[in-house]
């Protein structure tokens, strides 16, 4: 049973250090999960390729997912893909989780296997849509990254499915938020909505409808731009504890 409508999860969070395992599924990907009413073991795609499609990571979230009770399978692009009918293959899930990492690489490596009409045909028949960091920004316009070197730059060409900017780790990494606020007061990116560690944004169609956290304490908030002064403002959004 897909979701009712377009859904994504774009999120700074989703994942945790596992009791027995390296990693477990947090709030957010169950979250996700729950997203896609699917009734009986939910299946969940990660796409690694953010991370240059890491066997390990793999291995883990196929552990995470065995945990879980939900059937996790990869979408590797490294060296080849699993077969030559992609939009069948993501179409047969019930959530998509992207993995972070580069968002430039991803974005790229996406376009010369062209999933963003395999992604956008995906979201418009349920599946949900999710990720963290790379896989947050991606859905976007843009954001902000460290895909070039430890100094941020900002990237603007996402899928776009939504549109607007999207910033990451906003409470984690200092210099996320100054290059957020210089890009919209500049016009780089349009209105853009801002995660901390933790906490995820619900959109329902192209409508962001709720923020929401794993971790009590994070926030999420939205940067527009102030016309007659060309600056960058800033508003906290309620947040949801998971």
């Amino acid at each position: 049973m897909p979701a009712e409508q377009p859904t994504i999860l774009a999120t700074s969070g989703g994942l945790r250090a596992g009791d027995r395992t390296f990693i477990e599924f947090g709030k957010l990907i169950h979250f996700a999960l729950d997203l896609s009413g699917v009734e009986g073991k939910p299946r969940l795609c990660h796409v690694g390729t953010a991370g240059g499609d890491q066997r390990a990571m793999n291995a883990n979230m196929a552990e995470a997912g065995r945990v879980a009770g939900v059937d996790v399978s990869v979408l590797n692009l490294f060296t080849m893909p699993p077969t030559d009918d992609l939009e069948s293959y993501v179409l047969s899930h019930d959530v998509v989780w992207v993995g972070g990492g580069s968002v430039a690489n991803l974005l790229a490596v996406w376009e010369v296997h062209g999933l963003g009409a395999v992604f956008r045909k995906a979201w418009e028949a349920g599946v949900v849509l999710a990720g963290v960091s790379a896989g947050s920004i991606c859905w976007h316009t843009g954001g902000a990254t460290d895909s070039f070197g430890p100094d941020l730059r900002i990237v603007t060409n996402g899928l776009g499915f939504l549109p607007y900017g999207n910033g990451v780790h906003y409470d984690s990494e200092e210099q996320r938020r100054p290059k957020i606020h210089e890009a919209v007061a500049s016009g780089v990116l349009p209105t853009t909505y801002c995660t901390d560690d933790g906490a995820g944004l619900l959109y329902r169609g192209t409508e962001l409808v709720e923020a929401v956290t794993e971790r009590p304490g994070s926030g999420a908030y939205v940067v527009v731009r102030e016309e007659s002064s060309a600056t960058a403002q800033e508003e906290k959004l309620d947040t949801r504890l998971l």
